[in-house]
This record gives C-alpha cells, structure tokens and sequence, in this order.
C-alpha cells in the first residue's frame, strides 16, 4: 500500500484541472507547486545533510532573473566600455540556462561556505542572499532594479514536427509545474537512495563516524548544494515566467522562511514532507482569508506552526508513517508472560 501512495497522488493531482474551474484556485495551486519544488530542494540539503540555509531564496531568485534575462536578451556594459549583447533566446533554454546557472552558484557557495559549520554557515547563506538582492537591486542597466523585468515570455517548448506548445493558460502552467515536480521527486529519490543519499545522511547523523570511515564531507555537502541550487533555480525559472514579471523582492526573507517552514511542518528528511507542508501552508492563507484580517492571518500562520512543532516535532508525514504505515508488533509469547507476571501480585 505505500508504495502505491505516491501513484495515487500523482493521479489525484493530475485530475485537478479537470474538476476545479476556479481561475483563482487554480493559481493558488500553481503558486503553491512553485513554492513545493523550492521545499523539496531545501530539503534536499536541511532534512538529508542537517545543514540549514536561510538564504536559499537566493537560487530560486537567481534561476527566476537568468531565465527572464536570456529570454529577454539584454544589452549591458561593462568594465572598460566592453558591452554583452544579448539576443532573445527561447523560454525552454532560459529554464535550461537558469538552472545551471543556480547549480554552479550553489557550487561556488558550496565551495566556500562549507568549511564552517552551525551559524557561520547560516550567516554566510544570509549573506550571499543579500548580496544578491543587493545587485538585482541597483545594477539597474541589467534588472532593472526596482521598475521590474516586464513583459517575460510564457514558457514554451518546441516538438519536433509539431511546432511548439505554449503555456500560456492556467492549465497549462499547472501541468507544467506538475512535470517538474516529479522530474525533482525522481531526482531527489534517486539521490537519496544511493550511495551518495546514504553518505549524506551519514555526515547528518554523525560527521565525525562518517570522516573515520572514509567519506569525503566537503564533497558529498557541495554535491548536495548544487542539485539542491539547481532544483530551486528551476523553480524560480518557472515562477518567472508564469509571472511573467520579476523585481528583487523575490529575494525577500520571507520567501526562505516560508520554504522552510514547508520544510519542518511536513517533515524534513522525508520525501512526502515538503509536498505536505506545502500544500497545507499554501493553502491556509486562501482558507484564513475570508474571515481574518491581515494580521490576523500571520498570528494564525505563527499558532499552527507552534502547534505542529510541539505535538509532531518530527513532521506530519513522519507522524503519519508511524500511526498508519508502521505494521503493528504482535505480542510473542513472552512478552504476554512478562506482562502476566507484572499483574501478578
């Protein structure tokens, strides 16, 4: 039976275009899958190597501004006078560009920010976030710093012989976002289950056991921060151009800690955790909306995370494994012994 689980999911998820109508509903689905692909990719790093990034937003951000710029093009100067010119290419290769270019980012950081552990490595994170921010912000010639990047392409994809199919209904996009949901899920599952996944979890659980057996920590935490990078900048390629506009607050600090939160609620360290949480906090704005004010809807937002936290320390999905997926132990027959010799006066 749980094998079949992810089955049916994927199964439920693919009919919901065919029954629910609801134009805002259905935006809130796609938003919300956007934000589920960013979780898994956190959780590839958080749940599976024990390292927390508060600036992960910055790969999401980065994908989201490649991708627009190379289907944009630009024309940009640079030290000395030498100027880029940049011809607009298809949205397909800016997806395709803007994840590698996150992946190698997340390398570069990797590289660097790997050699401290705890908060060093937390506040590195922070800080090459803002940096980032910092430079979509002002290098104005390129972003467009706070006028936006407008008028981005829907995403498009060309078949052989068959022209190009364009994504440019809700639909569409939620398919869209719904294919690259699983193409991340299969990744990460293949990740984790093999010798790399189980190296990861080995550094997580005890680094100093994992070094004296022989596993290399800067390589497989580097390995880990760049198919995580590249997940997150592939999701930001696909909130780019579904938006199809993008200014700096997509590196705001809420979008880290929302990615987190979807993290934690659902259960890091799992594969179901981030779809979980995602989904349930997703959609709790959309539910608390019609009868809380604002503010209201934060402090609702901070209880529930409270509640799961202290009732499920571990997640949702790792509570549920345990309460309904977990084969229950039958009493042997010196357990009942013990037992009878307990209640024996």
């Amino acid at each position: 039976m749980k094998r079949l689980i992810p089955y049916l999911s994927l199964l439920a998820f693919a009919s919901v275009p065919l029954w629910l109508q609801d134009p805002y509903l259905l935006n809130t689905f796609i938003t919300t899958g956007i934000f589920i692909i960013a979780a898994m990719s956190l959780n590839l790093l958080l749940g599976y190597t024990g390292q927390l990034s508060l600036g992960h937003v910055a790969f999401f951000g980065i994908g989201a501004y490649t991708s627009a710029l190379v289907s944009l093009g630009f024309d940009v100067e640079l030290i000395g006078g030498f100027r880029v010119v940049h011809e607009p290419w298809p949205p397909w290769s800016g997806f395709v560009i803007g994840t590698l270019v996150a992946a190698i980012c997340g390398y570069a950081v990797g590289k660097l920010s790997f050699r401290v552990r705890g908060a060093y490595f937390v506040i590195v994170t922070v800080s090459f976030a803002e940096v980032v921010r910092l430079i979509a912000l002002n290098w104005v010639e390129l972003t467009q710093g706070p006028l936006a990047l407008t008028s981005i392409p829907p995403m498009t994809l060309g078949l052989p012989g068959l022209g190009s199919l364009d994504f440019y209904s809700k639909q569409s996009n939620y398919y869209l976002v719904l294919g690259v949901a699983v193409v991340a899920y299969v990744v990460i599952r293949r990740l984790v289950y093999s010798r790399v996944g189980r190296a990861m979890v080995a550094l997580k659980e005890n680094e100093s056991l994992a070094v004296s057996v022989g596993i290399d920590v800067t390589r497989y935490l580097v390995l880990a921060a760049v198919f995580s990078a590249g997940i997150a900048g592939a999701a930001g390629s696909l909130y780019a151009h579904y938006l199809k506009i993008i200014d700096p607050d997509v590196f705001a600090f809420i979008y880290t800690v929302t990615i987190v939160i979807m993290v934690i609620s659902g259960g890091k360290g799992t594969l179901a955790g981030p779809i979980v949480g995602g989904l349930i906090f997703g959609f709790l704005p959309v539910a608390v909306r019609s009868f809380a004010a604002p503010e209201i809807q934060w402090i609702l937002y901070g209880l529930l995370m409270i509640i799961i936290v202290f009732v499920l320390p571990t997640g949702i999905v790792p509570a549920i494994e345990k309460w309904f997926l977990t084969p229950r132990k039958e009493p042997s027959s010196a357990d009942s012994y013990q037992a009878k010799v307990r209640d024996t006066p």
